[in-house]
């Protein structure tokens, strides 16, 4: 049977040549973020069992080692954002199924674009990238970490299409690409016109719905209590995994998914995201999505980043609290006028009640917010 190969090496063309050998050669590669330090490593190792690991010192054989299944392709953690990361198998017919639709949607023509890989590989936003060129036969420039003026310049060089998460793009001028793809966290309230944004999770093999609307083959519903919690997204399509390292499958009947987001589709059949449902807020009785706080708070010239959670309250059991990085650290915003933006624009309940002034907020390497770091 395949085995599967541990592939921890630097973006770049290196990679790149590896991932095809191991594929040529009919294996599975578990994409190790080379970033990650000595236990991290031995801790995904552990968990999800690769026969063999191949770095910057060659390729050698691991301990142990659980094959996988003929038509398997890539092993991804997950972001880890809600606990321990999980290793997510997708086959080589979802990883086409994902490349050819996302291609149609945007239009891709391998003789007039090209693609720039900018984001870490060993997450599925990043490596869609470098998967889909080479599936579509479209060329692609991979960088080995993010550099706006590299970013920039490969536009003015003729670069057409580059996947971006929300903290990259405020980072950039993008407006030189015809297409912009961005995905991980929730995304600005405006953007420009050439902004696509993507909702999907490594479960989906990378973004599934562009722009509010599902992809070609790809089903979304809201749950009812009995597919899917109530109000909870889910999905269903060619792209999705397999199953989990472990050997679980999160699909249920039918082939659904459930997401974990909580979310609702439009009379327009245009979903919308409210955020994870294990990050809901409840304040005196009444649910506060930190998202939504976020994207009103965002609007205040004076708060450069902005997160949203919760802390006990004594009397209304949770109370939300705003993390804010300041466009000035020397001119911090007052907690008064962001109560005032979120209960003009969302809602009173909402307005924060706390407000902590900080210099960075904890992200995970696609950009979302670590809710349960924040202190």
């Amino acid at each position: 049977m395949p085995d599967l190969v541990a592939l921890r090496l630097p973006a770049g063309q290196a990679f790149v040549d590896a991932l095809e050998r191991i594929w040529d050669a009919g294996d599975a590669a578990l994409v190790v973020d080379p970033r990650l330090p000595a236990p991290a490593v031995d801790a995904l190792i552990a968990a999800t069992s690769p026969a063999s690991i191949q770095d910057d010192a060659g390729r050698r054989r691991l301990p142990g080692g659980t094959p996988v299944e003929e038509g398997d392709a890539l092993v991804m953690a997950t972001s880890g954002t809600t606990g321990g990361a999980k290793g997510v198998v997708l086959t080589h017919h979802a990883l086409r199924a994902s490349a050819l639709a996302t291609s149609r949607r945007i239009g891709v023509d391998p003789a007039r674009d090209r693609w720039v890989a900018c984001l870490p590989l060993a997450h599925v936003g990043g490596l869609s990238v470098v998967v889909r060129a080479r599936i579509t036969g479209t060329p692609v420039t991979v960088f080995d970490h993010f550099d706006a003026d590299l970013v920039e310049q490969e536009a003015r060089a003729g670069a057409t299409l580059v996947s971006l998460v929300a903290t990259a793009l405020r980072r950039v001028d993008a407006s030189g690409y015809r297409s912009v793809l961005l995905g991980g966290a929730a995304p600005p309230e405006t953007l420009p016109a050439n902004v696509v944004t993507t909702y999907g999770m490594t479960e989906t093999g990378s973004g599934v719905v562009y722009d509010g609307r599902a992809l070609d083959g790809v089903d979304i519903a809201i749950g009812d209590g009995r597919l899917g919690a109530p109000g909870e997204i889910l999905l269903r399509g060619p792209m999705l995994l397999r199953t989990y390292r472990n050997g679980t499958d999160p699909k249920r009947g039918g082939g659904w998914l459930p997401t974990g987001d909580a979310g609702a589709l439009g009379p327009d059949g245009l979903l919308t995201v409210h955020g994870r449902m294990a990050e809901v807020i409840v304040t005196g009785a009444e649910k506060v999505w930190p998202v939504t706080v976020e994207r009103a708070l965002a609007r205040h010239p004076s708060v450069a980043d902005v997160a949203v959670w919760k802390r006990p309250d004594p009397e209304w059991g949770e109370r939300v609290v705003a993390w804010v990085v300041p466009a000035d650290p020397a001119h911090p915003p007052a907690l008064g006028p962001l109560r005032s933006i979120v209960g003009e624009t969302v809602s009173p309940w909402a307005a924060p009640k706390e407000l902590v002034i900080v210099d960075t907020l904890p992200r995970t390497a696609g950009g979302k917010v670590r809710r349960t770091a924040l202190a």
